[in-house]
């Protein structure tokens, strides 16, 4: 059998959306390449076909898809291929399938499955750079758009009293589960299926909230985010690009935040503010 790769070209502001759309109805990781490019895979050239009619009934002219077949390999796996070990700041990030290196205090392993989240994404190491800067023990976090659970799991492992991640997807918050699980941090972490903006304000006050999601979601998550934080609470933002940096500045600043810190990592930007 001949497996087919599925790569999609699609504008910055929509790659998170495509990749969680093929995610979703594939029920596989996709791969995410330097140039922006988002990877998926089809077991044959009819499955392939029918997944590029998709994309272009979904997303219409804001796709280019590209179909070629591959060596015979099992593709549903082979994203893993290469992906090891991981230090950012204090924490190493760990997959589930790698033996942690010797002498790594605080290790995350993490396998996200369907979910987004495995330290290979530079918005992910962009906003846990800053969460490790920032984060104060005993810490009440809010991780919004959580995933695979990873930035509400390094909280938990870098001292936070206890960590809640919010996910709009279902499918993803049994894998989150699991991975708090793996951790050992299932007493202090969990997570919630829902709208970030709504429950953020429920579960607040809190002393640190991460949102690593696009720009405009982010925009519009900041009233919420800034009533969610208690004064002198630290939100970190991240999932944007660094050329959308000069935008979401003055948001933040017409939010009433202050940049405290700036990451950057793959062409990936985050940034922590501050509530006053």
């Amino acid at each position: 059998m001949t497996w087919w790769a599925v790569d999609v070209q699609a504008d910055p502001a929509d790659r998170e959306a495509v990749a969680g759309w093929l995610v979703n109805l594939t029920g596989q990781a996709v791969e995410e390449r330097l140039d922006g490019t988002v990877v998926s895979f089809a077991p044959d050239d009819a499955q392939a076909g029918r997944l590029q009619q998709e994309l272009a009934r979904r997303f219409g002219a804001g796709v280019i898809v590209q179909l070629r077949p591959l060596d015979d390999t099992d593709w549903s796996t082979r994203w893993r291929d290469g992906l090891g070990p991981r230090r950012v700041g204090r924490v190493t990030l760990v997959p589930s399938w790698v033996t942690p290196p010797p002498a790594s205090d605080l290790v995350v392993e993490v396998d996200p499955e369907t979910a987004f989240g495995s330290g290979e994404h530079g918005s992910t190491r962009a906003a846990l750079l800053l969460m490790d800067r920032f984060l104060a023990p005993d810490d009440v976090v809010l991780d919004l758009g959580s995933g695979s659970g990873i930035l509400a799991i390094a909280a938990a492992r870098l001292g936070a009293r206890s960590a809640i991640g919010i996910e709009v997807d279902g499918e993803a918050i049994p894998v989150a589960e699991r991975n708090a699980d793996r951790n050992a941090v299932a007493d202090r972490v969990h997570f919630l299926e829902g709208d970030a903006g709504e429950l953020a304000v429920l579960l607040g006050p809190v002393q640190f909230i991460v949102s690593n999601i696009l720009r405009g979601p982010n925009v519009g998550l900041l009233p919420a985010i800034r009533a969610a934080l208690v004064p002198g609470g630290v939100a970190v933002f991240s999932g944007m690009e660094i050329g959308e940096s000069h935008l979401f500045r003055p948001e933040l600043e017409r939010a009433g935040f202050v940049v405290v810190a700036e990451a950057e990592d793959e062409g990936w930007w985050a940034v922590a503010a501050r509530r006053p």
